[in-house]
Protein backbone atom coordinates (compact mmCIF):
# COMPACT_ATOMS: atom_id res chain seq x y z
CA UNK A 1 0.00 0.00 0.00
CA UNK A 2 1.41 3.77 -0.88
CA UNK A 3 0.75 6.72 0.56
CA UNK A 4 0.95 9.58 -2.27
CA UNK A 5 1.32 13.23 -0.69
CA UNK A 6 2.02 16.83 -2.93
CA UNK A 7 4.13 18.46 -0.96
CA UNK A 8 5.18 21.84 -1.81
CA UNK A 9 8.58 23.72 -2.05
CA UNK A 10 9.31 27.29 -2.62
CA UNK A 11 7.61 28.94 -5.04
CA UNK A 12 8.92 31.33 -7.99
CA UNK A 13 6.94 34.11 -10.40
CA UNK A 14 7.96 33.93 -13.80
CA UNK A 15 7.56 35.79 -17.19
CA UNK A 16 4.28 34.30 -18.31
CA UNK A 17 5.83 35.04 -21.99
CA UNK A 18 8.64 32.52 -21.47
CA UNK A 19 6.24 30.25 -19.61
CA UNK A 20 3.77 29.58 -22.68
CA UNK A 21 6.01 30.19 -25.66
CA UNK A 22 4.17 31.44 -28.95
CA UNK A 23 1.10 31.22 -27.15
CA UNK A 24 -0.20 34.91 -27.64
CA UNK A 25 -0.90 36.74 -24.13
CA UNK A 26 -4.44 37.53 -24.46
CA UNK A 27 -5.06 33.88 -24.29
CA UNK A 28 -2.49 32.76 -21.52
CA UNK A 29 -3.69 35.76 -19.12
CA UNK A 30 -6.96 34.15 -18.60
CA UNK A 31 -5.60 30.93 -17.49
CA UNK A 32 -3.04 32.69 -15.54
CA UNK A 33 -3.03 36.17 -14.77
CA UNK A 34 0.34 38.65 -15.07
CA UNK A 35 1.03 41.10 -12.83
CA UNK A 36 2.73 44.18 -13.50
CA UNK A 37 5.96 43.20 -14.55
CA UNK A 38 4.33 40.26 -16.93
CA UNK A 39 5.51 37.72 -13.80
CA UNK A 40 3.06 34.70 -13.24
CA UNK A 41 2.46 32.74 -10.08
CA UNK A 42 4.54 29.12 -10.23
CA UNK A 43 4.13 26.41 -7.55
CA UNK A 44 7.27 23.80 -6.88
CA UNK A 45 5.38 20.59 -6.23
CA UNK A 46 6.66 17.88 -5.22
CA UNK A 47 5.66 14.42 -4.44
CA UNK A 48 6.46 12.41 -1.54
CA UNK A 49 5.78 8.27 -1.62
CA UNK A 50 5.84 6.20 1.15
CA UNK A 51 6.35 2.54 -0.24
CA UNK A 52 6.27 0.19 2.82
CA UNK A 53 9.80 0.46 4.00
CA UNK A 54 10.82 3.52 1.63
CA UNK A 55 10.42 6.91 1.31
CA UNK A 56 10.88 8.33 -2.27
CA UNK A 57 10.42 12.03 -2.69
CA UNK A 58 9.89 13.05 -6.48
CA UNK A 59 11.61 16.53 -7.04
CA UNK A 60 12.99 18.95 -4.55
CA UNK A 61 11.79 22.16 -6.48
CA UNK A 62 13.64 25.37 -6.87
CA UNK A 63 14.75 25.45 -2.82
CA UNK A 64 16.46 28.18 -1.04
CA UNK A 65 19.71 28.10 -2.24
CA UNK A 66 20.53 31.36 -4.23
CA UNK A 67 22.14 34.47 -2.84
CA UNK A 68 19.82 37.60 -2.27
CA UNK A 69 20.27 39.21 -5.44
CA UNK A 70 20.35 35.69 -7.45
CA UNK A 71 16.71 34.60 -5.57
CA UNK A 72 14.96 38.33 -6.72
CA UNK A 73 16.16 37.66 -10.22
CA UNK A 74 15.23 33.94 -10.92
CA UNK A 75 11.64 34.98 -9.33
CA UNK A 76 12.10 32.84 -5.90
CA UNK A 77 9.43 33.91 -3.50
CA UNK A 78 10.59 32.77 0.17
CA UNK A 79 14.06 32.96 1.83
CA UNK A 80 13.68 29.38 3.90
CA UNK A 81 13.46 26.14 2.31
CA UNK A 82 9.68 25.64 1.91
CA UNK A 83 10.13 21.83 1.21
CA UNK A 84 11.84 21.02 4.58
CA UNK A 85 9.66 23.03 6.36
CA UNK A 86 6.77 21.11 4.52
CA UNK A 87 8.19 17.64 5.18
CA UNK A 88 8.55 18.92 8.93
CA UNK A 89 4.86 19.23 8.59
CA UNK A 90 4.46 15.52 7.69
CA UNK A 91 7.07 14.16 10.14
CA UNK A 92 9.42 13.77 7.56
CA UNK A 93 13.35 14.82 8.17
CA UNK A 94 15.66 15.05 4.48
CA UNK A 95 17.58 12.52 6.26
CA UNK A 96 14.54 10.46 6.33
CA UNK A 97 14.69 10.39 2.62
CA UNK A 98 16.02 6.43 0.47
CA UNK A 99 15.44 8.04 -3.08
CA UNK A 100 15.21 11.38 -4.72
CA UNK A 101 13.73 11.26 -8.02
CA UNK A 102 14.97 14.17 -10.35
CA UNK A 103 12.90 14.45 -13.91
CA UNK A 104 15.99 16.75 -14.64
CA UNK A 105 18.78 19.08 -13.40
CA UNK A 106 17.53 22.60 -14.11
CA UNK A 107 17.87 24.64 -10.73
CA UNK A 108 13.97 24.78 -10.32
CA UNK A 109 13.55 20.84 -10.19
CA UNK A 110 17.13 20.00 -8.40
CA UNK A 111 18.39 23.38 -6.47
CA UNK A 112 16.21 22.10 -3.19
CA UNK A 113 18.45 19.43 -2.91
CA UNK A 114 20.74 22.30 -1.68
CA UNK A 115 20.43 24.22 1.97
CA UNK A 116 19.45 27.45 2.25
CA UNK A 117 21.54 30.53 1.29
CA UNK A 118 23.82 31.78 4.63
CA UNK A 119 26.16 34.69 4.08
CA UNK A 120 29.64 33.55 4.47
CA UNK A 121 28.52 29.68 4.18
CA UNK A 122 28.92 27.41 1.41
CA UNK A 123 25.82 25.17 0.53
CA UNK A 124 25.83 21.84 1.69
CA UNK A 125 23.93 18.93 -0.33
CA UNK A 126 21.09 17.55 1.37
CA UNK A 127 19.28 13.86 1.83
CA UNK A 128 22.32 12.32 3.32
CA UNK A 129 21.19 8.84 3.17
CA UNK A 130 19.41 8.72 -0.44
CA UNK A 131 20.48 7.85 -4.11
CA UNK A 132 19.45 10.42 -6.48
CA UNK A 133 18.01 8.80 -9.56
CA UNK A 134 18.27 10.66 -12.92
CA UNK A 135 17.86 10.31 -16.23
CA UNK A 136 21.62 8.91 -17.79
CA UNK A 137 20.91 11.23 -21.00
CA UNK A 138 20.11 14.13 -19.11
CA UNK A 139 23.12 13.51 -16.85
CA UNK A 140 25.30 14.04 -20.02
CA UNK A 141 23.60 16.97 -20.96
CA UNK A 142 24.01 19.05 -17.38
CA UNK A 143 27.47 18.28 -17.80
CA UNK A 144 28.00 19.23 -21.30
CA UNK A 145 25.04 22.00 -21.70
CA UNK A 146 24.33 23.78 -24.88
CA UNK A 147 23.92 27.51 -25.09
CA UNK A 148 20.62 27.29 -25.61
CA UNK A 149 19.87 26.01 -22.06
CA UNK A 150 23.13 26.19 -20.10
CA UNK A 151 21.25 29.03 -18.06
CA UNK A 152 19.15 26.17 -16.48
CA UNK A 153 22.22 23.94 -15.29
CA UNK A 154 23.69 25.85 -12.01
CA UNK A 155 27.25 24.52 -11.61
CA UNK A 156 26.80 24.59 -8.09
CA UNK A 157 23.98 22.35 -7.88
CA UNK A 158 25.89 19.88 -10.61
CA UNK A 159 28.87 20.21 -8.94
CA UNK A 160 27.35 18.70 -5.42
CA UNK A 161 26.26 15.51 -7.68
CA UNK A 162 29.73 14.72 -9.06
CA UNK A 163 31.10 14.74 -5.38
CA UNK A 164 28.44 12.15 -4.41
CA UNK A 165 28.39 10.06 -8.06
CA UNK A 166 28.45 6.91 -6.26
CA UNK A 167 24.99 7.47 -4.97
CA UNK A 168 23.50 8.80 -8.34
CA UNK A 169 20.95 6.05 -9.94
CA UNK A 170 21.00 6.75 -14.17
CA UNK A 171 17.68 5.71 -15.81
CA UNK A 172 18.02 5.07 -19.43
CA UNK A 173 14.69 2.15 -19.36
CA UNK A 174 11.28 2.08 -17.96
CA UNK A 175 12.12 0.67 -15.12
CA UNK A 176 14.72 1.05 -12.02
CA UNK A 177 15.63 -2.17 -10.47
CA UNK A 178 16.15 -0.32 -7.23
CA UNK A 179 12.99 1.21 -7.24
CA UNK A 180 10.98 -1.74 -8.74
CA UNK A 181 8.69 -2.42 -11.11
CA UNK A 182 5.62 -0.03 -9.91
CA UNK A 183 7.84 2.58 -10.82
CA UNK A 184 7.66 3.27 -14.74
CA UNK A 185 10.05 5.58 -16.26
CA UNK A 186 8.76 7.64 -19.78
CA UNK A 187 11.79 9.00 -21.24
CA UNK A 188 11.03 12.48 -22.72
CA UNK A 189 13.48 14.95 -25.02
CA UNK A 190 11.45 17.51 -25.47
CA UNK A 191 12.00 20.02 -23.30
CA UNK A 192 15.42 18.98 -21.86
CA UNK A 193 17.04 15.44 -23.49
CA UNK A 194 16.67 12.27 -20.85
CA UNK A 195 13.92 14.41 -18.70
CA UNK A 196 12.11 11.19 -16.70
CA UNK A 197 7.94 11.47 -16.38
CA UNK A 198 7.35 8.65 -14.08
CA UNK A 199 4.34 6.39 -13.90
CA UNK A 200 3.41 4.99 -10.52
CA UNK A 201 1.28 1.73 -10.14
CA UNK A 202 -1.27 2.64 -6.57
CA UNK A 203 -3.84 0.09 -5.78
CA UNK A 204 -6.37 2.72 -7.24
CA UNK A 205 -5.08 4.28 -9.96
CA UNK A 206 -1.87 4.92 -11.66
CA UNK A 207 -0.32 8.82 -11.24
CA UNK A 208 1.95 10.32 -13.55
CA UNK A 209 4.45 13.05 -12.52
CA UNK A 210 4.50 14.84 -15.61
CA UNK A 211 7.12 17.86 -14.58
CA UNK A 212 8.18 20.02 -17.20
CA UNK A 213 6.83 18.14 -19.87
CA UNK A 214 2.63 19.40 -18.64
CA UNK A 215 3.45 21.56 -15.80
CA UNK A 216 0.18 22.66 -15.12
CA UNK A 217 -3.17 22.67 -16.46
CA UNK A 218 -3.01 25.18 -18.95
CA UNK A 219 -0.27 22.99 -20.47
CA UNK A 220 -2.75 19.98 -21.10
CA UNK A 221 -4.27 21.57 -24.50
CA UNK A 222 -1.60 19.98 -26.72
CA UNK A 223 -0.50 23.39 -28.67
CA UNK A 224 0.60 24.77 -25.58
CA UNK A 225 4.47 25.02 -25.22
CA UNK A 226 7.04 26.76 -23.07
CA UNK A 227 9.55 29.02 -24.41
CA UNK A 228 12.16 26.71 -22.34
CA UNK A 229 11.45 23.78 -24.19
CA UNK A 230 14.04 22.91 -26.34
CA UNK A 231 12.31 21.13 -29.32
CA UNK A 232 8.56 22.29 -29.04
CA UNK A 233 7.26 19.77 -31.59
CA UNK A 234 8.74 16.83 -29.74
CA UNK A 235 6.92 18.03 -26.31
CA UNK A 236 3.41 18.11 -28.48
CA UNK A 237 4.16 14.52 -29.54
CA UNK A 238 5.11 13.35 -26.28
CA UNK A 239 2.04 14.78 -24.55
CA UNK A 240 -0.18 13.63 -27.02
CA UNK A 241 1.08 9.87 -26.13
CA UNK A 242 0.91 10.00 -22.97
CA UNK A 243 -2.09 12.10 -22.26
CA UNK A 244 -3.90 9.06 -24.41
CA UNK A 245 -2.19 6.84 -22.10
CA UNK A 246 -3.26 8.79 -18.99
CA UNK A 247 -6.97 9.17 -20.14
CA UNK A 248 -7.50 5.28 -20.78
CA UNK A 249 -6.16 4.33 -17.86
CA UNK A 250 -8.36 6.78 -15.76
CA UNK A 251 -4.89 7.69 -14.04
CA UNK A 252 -3.71 11.39 -12.62
CA UNK A 253 -1.75 13.60 -13.20
CA UNK A 254 0.27 15.05 -10.60
CA UNK A 255 1.37 18.68 -11.81
CA UNK A 256 4.52 20.33 -10.53
CA UNK A 257 4.26 24.06 -11.61
CA UNK A 258 0.51 25.03 -11.02
CA UNK A 259 -0.40 27.66 -8.79
CA UNK A 260 -3.52 25.98 -7.41
CA UNK A 261 -4.23 22.37 -8.79
CA UNK A 262 -2.20 19.69 -7.37
CA UNK A 263 -3.65 16.77 -9.41
CA UNK A 264 -6.10 15.74 -11.58
CA UNK A 265 -7.39 13.03 -14.38
CA UNK A 266 -7.96 14.14 -18.08
CA UNK A 267 -10.34 13.15 -20.59
CA UNK A 268 -10.52 13.60 -24.24
CA UNK A 269 -13.85 16.05 -25.73
CA UNK A 270 -13.56 15.61 -28.97
CA UNK A 271 -12.16 17.89 -29.59
CA UNK A 272 -9.25 18.48 -26.59
CA UNK A 273 -7.94 16.76 -23.77
CA UNK A 274 -9.40 18.63 -20.42
CA UNK A 275 -9.21 18.03 -17.03
CA UNK A 276 -11.55 15.84 -14.68
CA UNK A 277 -12.35 15.57 -11.18
CA UNK A 278 -9.50 18.21 -10.70
CA UNK A 279 -7.81 18.48 -6.86
CA UNK A 280 -6.28 21.32 -5.18
CA UNK A 281 -4.12 21.83 -2.66
CA UNK A 282 -5.86 21.51 -0.09
CA UNK A 283 -6.34 17.71 -0.43
CA UNK A 284 -3.06 16.83 -0.79
CA UNK A 285 -3.02 13.27 -0.25
CA UNK A 286 -3.32 10.24 -2.28
CA UNK A 287 -3.76 6.91 -2.51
Amino acid sequence: MKKLTTVLGNSQRLDGGAMFGNAPKVMWNQWIEADENNQIPLSSRCLLVEDDQKLILFETGVGAFFEPKLRERFGVQEPAHVLLENLGKLGVSHEDIDFVVLSHLHFDHAGGALSAWEEDSASTLLFPNARFVVGKDHWQRALKSHARDRASFVPEIINHFEAIYERLVFIDGPVCSALGNDYRFHLSDGHTPGLLVTEIKTDDVPYFYMTDLIPGAPWVHLPITMGYDRYPEKVINEKTQLLKSVAEQEGRIVFCHDPKIASSQVEFNGKRYVLKNPVEEKAISMG
